[in-house]
């Protein structure tokens, strides 16, 4: 990655092949400001969670939380399922606040965003809050990205299609590179 740059991690709550909200974490590299750069991680290969190896976990925990706490900051892309985040989501937390002491959570500058039906992923976005609570994140209130009736605005393959849509990525991320500075996360 470039020296200079904030480096944000992105990933989304769906493994999903032509996922919308892995769709908007590639939208949100198009309009990327000059300061950024992201990485789009899979959450695919991460086991469910399992206390009993929380000590010396799987190499793709392992890894994951390594680019969790390399990164400036995270963008997420929160799918919602049942009025909730998604279980991939909530189980990819589950490994990276744990131990607690050790979490590359802490502290974390994050932003979120999601594409979903007629709320768009609202109910998942304000769940995951309460997540970044407990687990020390710090975000911002506004703006809120929500991308309501994501089968519209979506091509078969996950690509964004909607210039409004793709109009509201930008100031996320610029909010997110206020905050990061804001929070004098190390940038090299």
């Amino acid at each position: 990655m470039e020296s200079g740059k904030i480096h944000l991690l992105g990933f989304a709550g769906s493994i999903r092949k032509a996922s919308c909200n892995t769709g908007l974490l590639r939208a949100a590299l198009e309009v990327m400001p000059k300061n950024m750069e992201m990485e789009i991680y899979s959450l695919a290969n991460i086991p469910l969670y399992n206390g009993d190896t929380e000590a010396n976990p799987p190499a793709s925990v392992a890894e994951f939380k390594k680019k969790v706490a390399e990164a400036d900051a995270l963008l997420i892309a929160v799918t919602e399922y049942n009025y909730s985040i998604s279980g991939v989501l909530k189980n990819a937390i589950d490994w990276a606040s744990r131990p607690v002491k050790d979490s590359p959570l802490s502290g974390k500058p994050f932003a979120m965003m999601g594409a979903g039906g007629q709320l768009g992923t609202a109910r998942a976005q304000y769940h995951f809050r309460q997540l970044a609570v407990y687990t020390n994140m710090i975000t911002f209130n506004k703006p809120e990205l929500f991308v309501p009736n994501s089968f519209d605005k979506f091509d078969q393959n996950g690509k964004l299609k909607d210039e409004k849509v793709m109009a509201l990525i930008k100031p996320l991320l610029e909010a997110l590179s206020v905050l990061v500075k804001r929070f004098q996360v190390k940038v090299e």
